[in-house]
């Protein structure tokens, strides 16, 4: 059997195709259930996962990596992040997630502005991301527009989905950017989904001026449409257990909306009635601080509480800087773990934890052939040297379509440039 990395660098010399690989020797966790398979194998074929078990038969002329005394999982799904759109937060040039002096809003779609040479795609596939949800931020309006699902491979088109759902912005940042108040931001909210029904009625009415009232701009009427429609789902950022109780008001007045929550930090306080209507939650365990008076019953049991209700949550990181930092998801999985064992506490299995990065995402977002190694799904697998849910542990190999990533980003350029220079020479930019 052939070393572990002169295997990978083979893989990642030869030109970007799906080959036939086999991963034999590794403890194998499917995100399915708390399925583990010991001494497990993974082949992928032609960029699909073509079978998973113990004692398979390996494929005439298939690569083989021997992962004995590794982890081997599916490739991690960000539930919601700025990836391709946000370089730096603080240096407005190179953040196209909030667009501060638009004059629309639910019409605008990050599509066009993903940037697949954008520093944090590298750092995050290293780290084991292989897709990603990306959506904006709000600026001025409660619209923030249009997200999309995308693949972190190195070659290649990344964009997965293009408008893929509408971000909505509830909550006490929703009450300030619709005029001050809670009722005028669901006023605001309202209009805008009757507005796009209007529209989807008789849509030359609404462009030849018989909707001269109308609050909402026709193209951003448009763009809202395939959310009353239920076409696109309605991802709604709200905090607030109250809060959380109206947006699932929406569905008696509109019906066909397919709600997505994001945020809900107070969600346990009525996990019931979310479990009830069936809206997914994309959050993080970690959210537990009572920062703002919309989140004073935040608890870092928040997620075991809505998973015990029946509540399908997955794991997401967004705004700002941090909306960048997918790859510490498995962090995050960790700590939601460690919670079951705090006196009181609430946590996962090992099994949701996983899962919640990985198989969750993906069903909310409608990824039915991502998230787990099974027989059919895409080839996204990540070689881990160690327990992935563990701080301690990290990716050494990352398939995307059963294509070897390269395991190289602006920040391992940057250590293997500096870190072996002789004491009192110069940095290479200082070179004469």
């Amino acid at each position: 059997m052939k070393r572990f990395g002169l295997i990978l660098a083979l893989l990642l010399a030869s030109p970007a195709t799906a080959a036939t690989i086999a991963i034999t020797g590794g403890t194998v966790l499917t995100a399915v259930g708390e399925t583990s398979i010991a001494n497990g194998t993974v082949i992928v074929r032609d960029g699909r996962i073509a079978a998973v078990g113990q004692g398979l038969v390996i494929p005439a002329g298939a690569t083989v990596i021997d992962a004995t005394g590794k982890f081997v999982t599916p490739g991690l799904i960000a539930g919601m992040s700025n990836l391709g759109i946000n370089e730096v937060d603080a240096v407005p040039q190179t953040n196209d997630a909030r667009a501060r002096t638009s004059p629309f809003s639910a019409a605008i779609d990050i599509a066009p502005a993903i940037n697949a040479l954008s520093t944090p795609i590298a750092i995050n596939r290293v780290g084991g991301v292989t897709r990603a949800v990306v959506g904006p931020e709000m600026a001025g309006e409660i619209f923030a527009g249009q997200g999309a699902i995308i693949s972190l491979a190195a070659t290649g088109d990344i964009l997965l989905r293009p408008r893929a759902f509408q971000l909505i912005e509830m909550g006490e940042d929703g009450a300030r950017i619709a005029g001050g108040s809670r009722p005028a931001a669901w006023l605001n909210l309202r209009n805008g989904f009757a507005e796009a029904q209007r529209f989807a009625r008789n849509p030359a009415a609404f462009e030849s001026g018989l909707e001269r009232g109308s609050l909402i701009k026709r193209i951003d009427a448009s763009a809202l449409v395939p959310v009353v429609e239920g076409r696109i789902p309605a991802v709604i950022h709200a905090e607030r257990a109250s809060d959380l109780t109206a947006v699932l008001g929406l569905l008696r007045e509109f019906p066909k909306l397919r709600i997505i929550l994001i945020g809900a930090r107070e969600g346990w306080l009525v996990a019931d009635k979310i479990a009830a209507a069936r809206v997914p939650v994309i959050t993080l365990p970690l959210f537990d601080l009572p920062d703002s008076f919309e989140t004073l019953a935040s608890t870092r049991s928040n997620v075991g509480r809505l998973v015990a209700a029946g509540v399908d949550v997955g794991f997401g990181i967004f705004g700002g800087d941090s909306g960048t930092q997918a790859r510490n998801l498995p962090y995050q999985a960790g700590n939601a773990v460690a919670q079951a064992a705090v006196p009181g506490g609430a946590g996962l299995t090992r099994g949701q934890a996983l899962a919640a990065i990985t198989r969750v995402p993906a069903q909310i977002f409608g990824l039915a052939d991502l998230g787990t190694l099974e027989a059919g799904k895409r080839g996204d697998v990540v070689v881990w040297d160690g327990d992935p849910l563990e701080l301690a542990s990290a990716p050494v190999a990352v398939f995307i379509d059963g294509i070897a990533q390269p395991m190289t980003s602006r920040q391992t350029e940057l250590r293997d440039r500096y870190r072996d220079l002789a004491p009192g020479a110069l940095p290479f930019q200082y070179r004469q």
